[in-house]
């Protein structure tokens, strides 16, 4: 598994010796063309077979091969080819082909070590081109000032501004590595703070689930313990098995309590009696009305027998809980993204089979711009609160502009009244 990896790079590393190497060599060939044709242009190129113009080829051999040996450039490497350099002043100002491996060895060793550079590498090489062109320069009979500026002139081409581009390089790798780590640590923050919301929301669910059976499991231990008492027929059978039906509530109920103390949440506010306040349809109204008195353009709407479902409980309290709850969070997100908008409230049961909640608000007017808020969880809450009591919801942008929360809660066929409560 390892091998076919390295073997399949392996082409690909060679690409940049072998074209280093090919440069070279051209560039060799072309100063020793230029210096055959007339001898004051390329001065000091020995020519084609001479021992000096084969050693040229074998010093840029071994540099080839040396960028061929790792993977890339190391501090080593870069020194070696830089050596290079002083070996090929008997090429006269043929000199610089030495240079183009020196260029690649230092832009590899910047980059591959940008967070701790090889300083003294890089000084080592940047001397090394300095003497060999200085002594290229002596060799030809150039002066003393005109070689000591030649030198430092190719020592801070030939490295300076290899390292010179590589920083730039490093630094825009760097800056998209750190947005790439940004994004994936938002995405990952964001993930939480959703997981968070949720957990939430199912405890707040969990704890309001807990409170509607309290109250009517109390109702039925209450209930059982009546009919014992009333009984005539088999009185004695009847008052063990309302005892059996009185132990099995009892144990529920003790049960769900013991749930809610893992789940509640203790900074939750209660009612003075320490219960939870059970929200039903009614309270939309007053919802509503608590909306509007804060500076909400919003009205409610009703339509068919809305009280008669959630009095018969073909509506049951949970559901109506979550009724109320999407109707506060739609009403709340309005206000928040839609300040001045002119919102609604509808309340439909007219087919007999379901309960249908909309809200919908209308485009902010212009003036009237959001201000800017951290993201909330509200939607997420909903779909959950959604889900366990087997509602419908769905939301989103309108065609003609705004918002709407469309929530459809099924109803049961209740044959009885009084079902919810005791």
């Amino acid at each position: 598994m390892t091998e076919r990896p390295r073997r399949s790079l392996r082409p690909a590393r060679l690409a940049v010796p072998v074209a280093c190497g090919g440069l070279a060599a051209v560039l060799l060939a072309a100063a020793t063309l230029l210096h055959a044709a007339d001898p004051t242009v390329a001065v000091g190129v020995p020519g084609f077979g001479a021992p000096a113009w084969w050693w040229a080829v074998a010093v840029l051999t071994a540099q080839a091969g040396a960028l061929a040996a790792r993977p890339g450039a190391t501090p080593g490497v870069l020194v070696t080819v830089a050596a290079g350099v002083p070996a090929l002043a008997v090429l006269g100002e043929g000199v610089g082909t030495a240079l183009v491996a020196v260029l690649v060895a230092a832009y590899e060793t910047a980059v591959d070590h940008r967070r701790g550079r090889p300083r003294p590498a890089l000084a080592v090489a940047a001397a090394l081109v300095a003497v060999g062109v200085a002594a290229s320069e002596h060799l030809i009979g150039s002066a003393a000032l005109v070689l000591v500026a030649a030198g430092a002139l190719q020592a801070v081409g030939a490295v300076g501004l290899p390292v010179l581009a590589a920083t730039v390089v490093g630094a825009r790798r760097d800056a998209r590595e750190a947005q790439a780590d940004t994004l994936a640590a938002l995405t990952r923050e964001r993930d939480a703070l959703v997981q968070v919301a949720v957990e939430r929301e199912r405890t707040a669910m969990a704890r309001e689930l807990h409170d509607i059976a309290a109250h009517h499991l109390s109702g039925i231990a209450v209930m059982t313990g009546a009919i014992g008492r009333q009984i005539d027929v088999d009185p004695a059978g009847a008052k063990v098995a309302v005892a059996q039906v009185r132990e099995q509530s009892t144990a529920m109920l003790r049960d769900l309590r013991n749930l809610v103390v893992l789940l509640r949440d203790t900074d939750a506010p209660d009612d003075a009696d320490g219960s939870v306040r059970m929200e039903t349809v009614a309270g939309v109204a007053e919802l509503v009305a608590g909306a509007r008195g804060s500076g909400v353009d919003v009205t409610l709407h009703r339509a068919g027998p809305v009280d008669e479902l959630a009095a018969t409980g073909s509506v049951g309290p949970l559901a109506q809980l979550v009724v109320y709850r999407t109707v506060q969070e739609a009403l709340a997100n309005a206000a928040r993204h839609a300040p001045g908008a002119t919102c609604q409230v509808r309340l439909d049961a007219r087919d007999g089979v379901a309960l249908v909640v909309t809200v919908r608000n209308d485009a902010p007017p212009a003036r009237a711009a959001a201000p800017p808020h951290p993201p909330g969880y509200g939607l997420v809450g909903m779909r959950e609160r959604a889900e366990v009591t087997g509602a419908t919801l769905r939301y989103g942008p309108r065609a003609a502009g705004g918002w709407e929360v469309r929530l459809v809660v099924p109803a049961a066929d209740r044959t009885t009244t009084g079902g919810d409560a005791p």
